[in-house]
């Protein structure tokens, strides 16, 4: 089992937001940015618009789950923040997964 390394600074969720390199679907956004590691490294944001502490909780642990079991499909050397969007409420852990995966995709795309 191997675990997530990931993001508790508020400093460093401020430089991920303020890079303005991101992708997203209707659940959720996708930020990233080169870290100049050789892991790399995750946040997750759920705001009170999502639902209560219980719903954000879930979202939060779907996305840690979600993140752990992929992380082989992540680019090494880059942080990663999942924000949550307020449509993603009521999705099971699967449905979640794809959309990741296709926002990952995108990714690709975007560096060539």
């Amino acid at each position: 089992m191997s675990s997530l390394t990931k993001i508790k600074k508020n400093g460093d969720f401020r430089k991920i937001y303020n890079s303005r390199k991101s992708v997203a679907d209707r659940n959720m956004v996708l930020y990233f940015l080169s870290n100049n590691r050789e892991d790399c490294r995750f946040g997750f944001t759920v705001s009170k618009k999502v639902g209560n502490a219980v719903t954000r909780n879930r979202v939060r642990r779907l996305f840690g789950e979600v993140c752990r079991l992929n992380k082989e499909k992540f680019p090494n050397g880059y942080d990663f923040i999942l924000l949550a969007r307020r449509e993603i409420v009521g999705l099971n852990f699967y449905q979640i997964e794809e959309g990741l995966l296709k926002l990952l995709k995108k990714i690709k795309i975007n560096r060539g």
